[in-house]
């Protein structure tokens, strides 16, 4: 028996001089050349598994992640952001999502990665930010009419309660829109929008989900559905702020309709943490009575520069990926005969839909006066400044009807 495993050590050792095995050693997460991360498990049983440590729905960091048994013994790993599943043996998701996974072998002590791409401990260099490109500090902001744009949209980001963040929203959109508010201004933002103190903050890893089906676990859904519209009011009213001073290259500012797009957007957003946070309610909990996480403003502070970047990743790739989800988040709810949280899911969804055609239309708009390829812009700006993959499936109808093309 004893030369029988050792003829087997041998064997092994062949396949993996002659593939694509890598020796790790014991390290948690490694970086591959073309950019991919990978995070290795090790379970209770002593096995190891190994996969892309960004979720695909948003890029979420699977490797603060906690395993779960989802019955059978079939573990999981999933993300703290959303609580998508993904099987660590094929990467599947209950959602419909696919994530890569690789093969890994123990061989005579060593433990082996199978991947073509070179693995290292340490994450490949990227270009330095300029100072230019930096986050204005707070000190050095300008002085702005009260009566403009970007002076409210500074004071709803510094507003740390929600919902006096969304009553805000509301009043500010209904000033701009009846033109009570014309002046568009010159307010940098804060380098992050203010919460309030009792709210729990915490490492995404450490965001515990229930096991799917009950009441529990559709509150948590919830909660963080609020949490996400409560970054994306911020979200748009930090492109208004943090922009209003963009040119094109020919000089010329943005057209007031940018503007127009944005405070409305803001308004959906405020609209739907105002339906979650009353649902939530009345399924007997409240917003911040769960931990959450601010690991999507991550996305403002690497496109705080570029507002072509800011487009590309939060809102046609963000924004996207919420309608990728939609069905297999609707699906869940219904099953559960939870027709409430149905009908504000699918506002929601209808609202989202304008969100992303309203990127799209801003991306192509300055990249058509840019005389750039707006494909080609497209995939080189989400490369660098998203932290996770685009992987089916995708919500093609969705995404068609907001304009996007398979490209």
């Amino acid at each position: 028996m004893e030369d029988f495993e050792e003829d087997l050590v041998e064997a092994l050792k062949d396949v993996v001089k002659a593939g694509s095995w890598q020796c790790v050693g014991e390290a948690a997460r490694f970086y591959s050349e073309d950019g991919e991360h990978i995070v290795l498990v090790r379970t209770e049983d002593g096995r190891f598994w190994a996969m892309d440590s960004s979720c695909p729905h948003e890029g979420g960091p699977l490797d603060q992640g906690d395993i779960e048994d989802l019955g059978d013994g079939k573990l999981a790993l999933i993300c703290p952001w959303h609580y998508f599943d993904f099987s660590l043996e094929t990467g599947s998701s209950s959602t419909g999502l696919q994530n890569q996974v690789y093969s890994v072998r123990v061989v005579d002590g060593k433990l082996y990665i199978n991947t073509p791409s070179r693995l290292s401990l340490y994450p490949v260099p990227v270009a330095k930010k300029t100072k230019q490109d930096a986050l204005l500090p707070m000190e050095t902001k300008l002085e702005s009419s009260e009566n403009s744009l970007c002076f409210w949209a500074t004071k709803i980001l510094s507003t740390p309660d929600p919902l006096e963040k969304v009553a805000l929203t509301k009043q500010v959109q209904s000033l701009w829109d009846t033109g009570e508010i014309t002046e568009i201004g010159e307010c940098p933002p804060p380098a992050q929008p203010s919460r309030i103190d009792s709210l729990t903050v915490v490492e995404p890893g450490k965001i515990k989900r229930g096991k799917g089906g009950t009441q529990a676990s559709r509150i948590a859904l919830l909660h963080s559905m609020a949490n996400i519209e409560q970054w994306a009011i911020d979200l748009s009213w930090d492109i208004i702020a943090r922009f209003s001073t963009f040119k094109l290259s020919s000089g010329d500012s943005l057209p007031r309709e940018f503007f127009c797009d944005f405070v409305k957007v803001a308004g959906d957003e405020a609209k739907h943490y105002e339906l979650l946070e009353q649902r939530i309610k009345e399924l007997g909990s409240s917003f911040g009575a769960l931990p959450v996480h601010n690991g999507l403003w991550q996305s403002a502070g690497e496109t705080s520069h570029d507002l072509l970047a800011r487009l590309a990743v939060v809102h046609m790739v963000h924004e996207a990926r919420g309608l990728d989800v939609h069905p297999q988040t609707l699906s869940r709810f219904a099953a559960q005969g939870d027709t409430s949280s149905v009908k504000i899911l699918e506002v929601i969804y209808s609202d989202e839909i304008t969100h992303v055609a309203a990127g799209l239309r801003w991306f192509t708009y300055i990249c058509s006066k840019e005389e750039r390829n707006c494909v080609a812009t497209f995939h080189d700006l989400v490369k660098l400044h998203f932290k996770g993959y685009l992987k089916p499936p995708f919500n093609t109808e969705g995404r068609k009807t907001a304009g996007m093309t398979e490209e």
